[in-house]
C-alpha cells in the first residue's frame, strides 16, 4: 500500500512540476496567467490511497505589468475586460493580449489571426454601429466640401478707421485693418482662398465690417457683415453668423456658414484664436491605430482621421470558470461562467485602454523557483519511500 501512496505522490508531483515549468517557461509572454497545481488526497472508503492533482487553476484577475512598445495597434486593459475575437470556426475567444494588425482581407485580427469583436462604425453617421468583425476601409476617402467656418479673435479696439473705401475688385491695405485667410475644399476637392478683410466703420464706434472674398472675387450672396460690440467688447450680433454661396464651376455650389462667436473687441493686438473650417480633399489611406476609448481609427494622407470601428471588451460575473486554450486565450463554454457583459473600453469595470503598451505575464519567477524547490523535496521523500520498501521487500525474501 505504502508503495502505491509513494508512487501516486510522484506522480502529482510531476504533474506539479509541469505547472511549474510552465509558469517558467512563459514569464516572458504576453498576457500569461499563472497556473497551479492543486493537490487532493484520495480515499477508498476510510483508507488512505495517496493525492492527486485535484485541480489547475490560474491566477486570472492578477494583473502582470504594463510594458511600453510604441505601436499603435498594441494595447493593454486597465481593467477586468478581455478582448473578444473569433477563430475560422466561429468560436469566440477572450484574451488579456491587445496586439491587433489589419489582415489581407483589411479586416483588424489579433496575434493568431482570429478577427476582433466589436461595432463597425460609419464614419459621419451617430450610431453604435453593427456587432461583428471590424472591417478596415482602405479605399480613397472622397473630398467633403467646406460648409462652415470657425473664427474667433480679438479684433483690436485700437483701430482707426481705414482713410479709404474698401474696393473688392482691388483691395487696397489702407482701406483694411487686418486680413485673414482660411482654405475652403469644394466637392471635388480642390481648395478655395477665403479672405476676410475687417474695417474699422468709426473711430467712435464699436463695429467692424468684414468683407469675404473667394479667391479674390465677391461670392455670389453674402459677401459682407457688420460685427457689433457693446461697451465691454461682447459680440452682439444674433445670430453671429455670416451666410455666403458661390459656384466653383465644375463643383457643386458651396453654401458656407462663417461664425464669429466668441469674437471680442478691446484694446491691444488683434489676435485670432480660432479659424478652423471643415471639409477636406481627397485623401489616401496611410494607416490604423487604436485610440484609448477602443476606437479603431483609419488615417488618411490629406490628414483626416476617422473611426470606423469600435473594439468592446468582455467581462465575466465568475471569471474563474474560464477554460484556458493555446495563444493565451480562453473560452466561456462552460455553464458556470455566469453573465457575460460586452461593453465599450471605459464604460464599466471592464477597463480603458492603454494603447501602445502590452499587458506582461503575471508569473513571479521568485515563487516559482521557491515551488520548484518544494516539488524536488516531495519527489526525492517520495522516491526515498519507495526505496525503503524495496530494501524491506528485498529483506523479507531473503529472510524466508
Amino acid at each position: 500500500m505504502s508503495f502505491n501512496i509513494a508512487l501516486s505522490g510522484i506522480q502529482a508531483v510531476n504533474e506539479q512540476l509541469n505547472s511549474i515549468s510552465n509558469n517558467i517557461a512563459n514569464a516572458s509572454t504576453y498576457g500569461y496567467k499563472a497556473q497551479r497545481a492543486n493537490f487532493a488526497s484520495m480515499y477508498a472508503g476510510s483508507q488512505p490511497t495517496g493525492v492527486q492533482v485535484g485541480s489547475t487553476t490560474q491566477n486570472i484577475g492578477l494583473t502582470g505589468g504594463v510594458l511600453s512598445t510604441g505601436r499603435s495597434l498594441d494595447a493593454s486593459i486597465n481593467g477586468r475586460g478581455f478582448f473578444v475575437s473569433k477563430t475560422g470556426s466561429g468560436e469566440t475567444v477572450y484574451s488579456r493580449v491587445g496586439i491587433f494588425t489589419k489582415d489581407g482581407s483589411d479586416f483588424l485580427v489579433d496575434s493568431a489571426g482570429r478577427r476582433v469583436q466589436g461595432n463597425q462604425l460609419t464614419p459621419g453617421v451617430e450610431s453604435d454601429g453593427v456587432p461583428g468583425d471590424i472591417k478596415v476601409p482602405t479605399q480613397t476617402l472622397q473630398a467633403k466640401a467646406t460648409e462652415s467656418i470657425d473664427f474667433t479673435a480679438n479684433l483690436s479696439a485700437d483701430w482707426k478707421k481705414p482713410a479709404i473705401a474698401f474696393d473688392a475688385a482691388a483691395p487696397d491695405p489702407a482701406s483694411y485693418n487686418m486680413t485673414k485667410v482660411t482654405l475652403a475644399f469644394d466637392s471635388q476637392g480642390k481648395s478655395h482662398t477665403i479672405s476676410q478683410y475687417f474695417a474699422r466703420t468709426a473711430d467712435d464706434a464699436n463695429a467692424v465690417k468684414v468683407y469675404t472674398l473667394v479667391d479674390g472675387k465677391e461670392p455670389t450672396d453674402g459677401g459682407s457683415i457688420d460685427l457689433t460690440f457693446d461697451e465691454n467688447g461682447k459680440l452682439e450680433n444674433d445670430p453671429t453668423t455670416l451666410e455666403m454661396t458661390f459656384t466653383p464651376a465644375p463643383a457643386a455650389e458651396m453654401a458656407i456658414t462663417l461664425d464669429y462667436l466668441g469674437t471680442t473687441f478691446q484694446a491691444g493686438e488683434a489676435t485670432t484664436s480660432v479659424n478652423i473650417a471643415d471639409g477636406y480633399t481627397t485623401g489616401q489611406y496611410v494607416g490604423v491605430e487604436l485610440a484609448s476609448d477602443g476606437k479603431v481609427i483609419a488615417k488618411y494622407s490629406n490628414g483626416e482621421q476617422q473611426a470606423v470601428g469600435q473594439i468592446k471588451l468582455a467581462t465575466f460575473s465568475n471569471e474563474d470558470a474560464l477554460i484556458p486554450v493555446s495563444d493565451t486565450s480562453w473560452t466561456a463554454n462552460g455553464a458556470d461562467i455566469g453573465t457575460v457583459s460586452l461593453d465599450n473600453p471605459g464604460a464599466s469595470v471592464a477597463g480603458a485602454l492603454s494603447t501602445a503598451t502590452l499587458e506582461g505575464s503575471n508569473v513571479d519567477i521568485t515563487s516559482e523557483l521557491v515551488g520548484l524547490m518544494g516539488s524536488q523535496r516531495n519527489y526525492q521523500a517520495n522516491s526515498k519511500v519507495i526505496t525503503t520498501e524495496n530494501q524491506m521487500l528485498q529483506s523479507l525474501m531473503q529472510a524466508m
